[in-house]
């Protein structure tokens, strides 16, 4: 699993623990072990640029993720493969860390903690899974939920 990741938010982040997460996610998702992703940190003005022009939205946001070629997701044997050798480009994840901060303190945990379950938030949307509908969204953050809480078990063994 290849997973490049660029701080370039001007905020100290444990990229290591990011790393972690993201590659838990992917792996417990069943996900193409050839699969690449990146994840961006950045600031304030760049995600509110990005929200902007991708998303339409006024204001910063906390994580944008960008699917590159959802066919090529390993979702388990009922569906083909990409051809031996070949990777999957899952696309980027792009965090805030600002926003982030501000949300966690509204949540009452650590800002780290809220990167943590961005990041996964992301994964899960590079996947596919959306929170649009009522359904999904149960179905997506009672995913997410299970994802961080196998993470921070694997940590604290």
């Amino acid at each position: 699993m290849s997973i490049e990741i660029a701080n370039e938010s001007g905020v100290e982040v444990d990229t290591d623990a990011v790393l972690a997460v993201a590659r838990h996610a992917l792996d417990e998702m069943g996900v193409n072990p050839l699969a690449e992703l990146s994840v961006l940190l950045v600031d304030v003005e760049y995600m509110t640029e990005l929200n902007h022009r991708w998303m339409g939205g006024d204001g910063p946001t906390d994580v944008l993720a960008f699917p590159m070629d959802e066919g090529s997701v390993d979702h388990g044997p009922g569906e083909s493969a990409p051809a031996a050798g070949e990777p999957a480009l899952l696309g980027d994840i792009v965090l805030c860390p600002d926003v982030a901060a501000k949300q966690a303190a509204t949540a009452g945990h650590s800002a780290a903690d809220e990167l943590h379950l961005l990041t996964v938030h992301g994964v899960l949307h590079l996947l596919g899974y959306d929170h649009a509908e009522p359904e999904e969204e149960r179905e997506m953050f009672a995913l997410q939920a299970r994802l961080l809480s196998s993470w921070r078990s694997s940590r604290s063994q």
